[in-house]
């Protein structure tokens, strides 16, 4: 496995639904990496963005082989933290529950709501180390606004919070499911999201979510409901603008990490150091590392 302290911290972008790769890496290079959580979607790319160092993860696999509930996010984000990512962008594709929210709009919400009822699957934690995380406030609100930034800069329609709602798929929602997210006051809605950002919180990587807008899911009944090919033809144009927005993006993000979601275990473990498995505490050591090693990223 993979456990290497990097002395440069990195930026990492998590592509969804119609990005696959990003076209301003220089040098890259590619990291097949084991872990304790079994593999990643697929290997994390390696390389530069005006001169940061940056990593790329196609979240549903190369060829999109991956369905949201595939999806191994364990081993996504420990992959990632154990290459030093500090900073996390993860890209998505979303169905709308706002007529203002439409489609090919960007939107970087505030809030999550996750109703899979699988949260308990997605924690690093348990096993002997117990640990209860912060998630308030689930994304990193410097982050949130250096994405609003990037995209004002870049003349997009983007939209400045929102509850991001997180359901079981593969099948889209019935038109009852859509009211009923409407009317609980849900802004969006996906499959993956919820998941990432509460791995990104144990893993004290600071994360938001830059989510575009593909389709208004089934409840506006003067559209026709959401299928797979309006969805592909609004990824597509999402994309490219998400592809363009990672230079200005990774520029603006300071080189230490330093905000509060890079300590977010500091009040977080319960159980005593002295009383860690010693099999668990190596298998989380890219988590945990810091705590014996202040240099660490």
């Amino acid at each position: 496995m993979n456990q290497a302290i990097h002395s440069e911290p990195a930026i990492a972008f998590i592509g969804g639904s119609g990005l696959y790769q990003i076209d301003s890496l220089e040098h890259p290079i590619s990291h097949q990496v084991s872990t304790p959580f079994g593999d990643p979607s697929g290997p994390i790319i390696e390389g530069r963005v005006a001169g940061r160092r940056v990593c790329f993860l196609a979240r549903h696999g190369h060829g999109h082989r991956l369905l949201a509930h595939e999806i191994n996010h364990r081993a996504n984000i420990w992959a990632l933290r154990s290459l030093g990512v500090r900073w996390a962008i993860s890209i998505t594709a979303v169905g709308s529950l706002r007529e203002e929210f439409a489609p090919r709009h960007a939107v970087v919400p505030d809030q999550l709501v996750d109703r899979t009822g699988r949260a308990h699957e997605f924690t690093f934690f348990g096993n002997g180390i117990a640990a209860h995380v912060g998630f308030a406030d689930p994304y990193c609100q410097p982050l949130r606004e250096i994405l609003l930034a990037a995209i004002h800069a870049a003349g997009a329609t983007v939209h400045d919070g929102g509850i991001y709602t997180c359901m079981n798929g593969p099948a889209f929602s019935t038109r009852a499911e859509a009211e009923m997210h409407r009317q609980l006051g849900f802004d969006l809605i996906g499959m993956t999201n919820a998941h990432e950002a509460r791995l990104c919180r144990e893993a004290e990587i600071a994360m938001a979510t830059l989510a575009f807008v593909t389709d208004y899911d089934c409840w506006k009944i003067d559209e026709a409901a959401v299928d797979v090919a309006a969805v592909i033809e609004n990824l597509m144009a999402n994309a490219g603008l998400a592809k363009s927005l990672i230079p200005a993006i990774t520029t603006s993000i300071p080189d230490a990490p330093d905000w509060p979601e890079h300590r977010a275990l500091d009040t977080a473990i319960l159980t005593p150091r002295d009383h860690w498995p010693v099999e668990r505490a190596r298998d989380l050591a890219p988590l945990l590392g810091r705590m014996s090693s202040e240099d660490s990223c």
